[in-house]
């Protein structure tokens, strides 16, 4: 049998965020706020002669619903820590679509890596390689520094070992996504990350309510709200119900009692709770 190594990452939902781009990729992140999701994605690295990634989409039931090949982050990860593996990604939420998918299948596929390979990597240390990956290939910039641990999130100072401080909570948010938004096109494009950062609150949110009327702020000054997000943010405003875009990624997310069933006009929202906890080794087989 092929000794395997298991790890998870949390996912985040950023409300806002303003990039600050340093002299290295240590340096470039972002400041802002989110929320740390409890659905995220699940990395299983088993050692192989030749690299190779496997991404999977799952369905409700855990069933395999869409799957690729290949990931130019991942085979950066592999090429750095010199090693070579099969890794395998799950997830069941959508790729692309804001909910930090990206870092997560960083930090849980370098969690199983270490472990496969006994490299003695700390927490610290897996976050900084995650990091500086998503930096590299544009894929994120505050997602690896939040996914560290759970909570209600706020981001003072960009990279994974600046100040970050986190509230515990006890909540669920209904999230819905229309489609990806690529990630690079914002991060890549100085037009769209000047009025990002203008729109950016200079503030950390108090609670939940705040965090929401931070993010909404920050979505509506951002200019990055298509018609059919503004479409499912309207009727969430008529029904007194807190909503924000998913940032980067085509969708909404939302909270209260009445958000699911608001939602559920415009698509399959999904629950999500909030993290208790960041990314972890689950097992290793021998």
């Amino acid at each position: 049998m092929v000794r395997t190594a298991v790890a998870f990452s949390p996912g985040h939902i950023s409300g806002y965020f303003r990039k600050v781009s340093g002299a290295t990729p240590e340096t470039t992140g972002s400041l802002g706020a989110g929320i740390v999701i409890d659905e995220g994605v699940r990395a299983v690295a088993s050692a192989s002669a030749v690299p190779s990634v496997a991404v999977r989409c799952l369905g409700a039931r855990g069933e395999v619903v869409a799957e690729s090949t290949g990931s130019a982050p991942l085979e950066y990860v592999m090429h750095e820590l010199g090693v070579t593996a099969r890794v395998e990604t799950s997830c069941r939420l959508p790729i692309g679509a804001g909910f930090g998918l990206s870092a997560a299948a960083l930090l849980s596929s370098i969690t199983a890596l270490d472990a496969l390979f006994n490299l003695g990597m700390d927490r610290a240390a897996i976050a900084a390689l995650a990091h500086r990956t998503e930096v590299v290939h544009n894929t994120g910039l505050g997602d690896v520094a939040a996914c560290q641990g759970g909570g209600l999130v706020c981001r003072r100072t960009p990279g994974t070992t600046g100040a970050i401080t986190r509230v515990s909570l006890d909540e669920t948010v209904w999230a819905l996504s229309f489609g990806p938004l690529p990630s690079p096109e914002v991060l890549g494009s100085a037009d769209r990350l000047a009025q990002v950062a203008d729109a950016c609150p200079d503030t950390c949110p108090k609670d939940l309510a705040d965090f929401f009327r931070l993010s909404r702020s920050f979505a509506e000054k951002s200019g990055l709200i298509p018609p059919e997000v503004r479409a499912a943010l309207a009727a969430c405003d008529d029904a007194g119900v807190p909503a924000s875009m998913t940032m980067l990624g085509l969708g909404v997310f939302a909270a209260g009692e009445e958000a699911g069933e608001v939602l559920a006009a415009f698509g399959d929202p999904i629950p999500l709770g909030v993290a208790r906890e960041g990314f972890r080794l689950l097992e290793v087989r021998p």
